[in-house]
């Protein structure tokens, strides 16, 4: 079992910049890749981001590519999401999860509660 909990989210202004964190317990955070979705109001859960192992392959949704950037401390068992030149579009709940590498929430057997994140525009 691993439990995740996310942190970071909050209001921030159109092309300011948010790092949202994973704080993972319970079995070995780093046995697992490691996911980021996003779900807005009204629509469904989408893929943001993705990482194998500590140092291992990214993938990102285009809708974010350059702006996000997803990383990993074993030492600390968190994962963390930088996200940059926010936009309005980026308003959600994030999720963090883990399970095996992968762009399809299917994927991913662990997720955290969710945190806000808001941009104004």
């Amino acid at each position: 079992q691993v439990q995740l909990v996310e942190s970071g989210g909050g209001l921030v202004q159109a092309g300011g910049s948010l790092r949202l964190s994973c704080a993972a317990s319970g079995r070995t955070f780093g046995g697992y890749a490691m996911g980021w979705f996003r779900q807005a109001p009204g629509k469904e859960r989408e893929f943001v981001a993705a990482m194998v192992g500590s140092n291992g392959g990214t993938v990102y949704a285009d809708s974010v590519k350059g702006r996000f950037t997803i990383s990993r401390d074993s030492a600390k068992n968190t994962g963390y999401l930088q996200m940059n030149s926010l936009k309005s579009e980026d308003t959600a709940v994030y999720y963090c999860a883990a399970g095996i590498f992968s762009t399809s929430y299917k994927g991913y057997g662990y997720w955290g509660q969710g945190t806000q994140v808001t941009v104004s525009s």
